[in-house]
């Protein structure tokens, strides 16, 4: 399993508690340093089966400089997977990606449902 984060970011920093109180093993990945490419954000939306908006990190910096609100909807899927792949800091997270889901962001009670089983 692939923990991306931000190391700076409020949100990763609770994730990633919530993780290692439980012992959950994880392979961390910056997002910043080591951004995910088109063809891997592809197949996580896809396992997913969320909306690819879901992707992008909405009350991010870039996102509102950028104007992304007035301008995804006009942009196809493969300029958005490009735009996402071109800075991390565009992607929500943190991500957590494994073999049978990816979850976007931190919920605690979505995190508790695929774990505290």
């Amino acid at each position: 399993m692939v923990f991306l984060c931000y190391p700076k970011c409020s949100t990763c920093k609770k994730a990633q508690a919530w993780l290692n109180q439980r012992g959950i093993p994880y392979e961390l990945r910056l997002i910043r340093e080591e951004n995910p490419s088109a063809e891997e954000l592809k197949e996580w939306q896809i396992r997913s089966g969320l909306p690819l908006k879901r992707f992008f990190n909405t009350s991010g910096l870039q996102y509102k400089t950028l104007n992304l609100k007035e301008k995804l909807p006009q942009m196809s899927e493969e300029e958005q997977l490009a735009l996402l792949a071109s800075d991390g800091m565009l992607v929500k997270r943190p991500l957590l990606v494994s073999e049978d889901f990816v979850l976007t962001g931190f919920r605690e009670a979505e995190y508790e449902e695929r774990f505290d089983k």
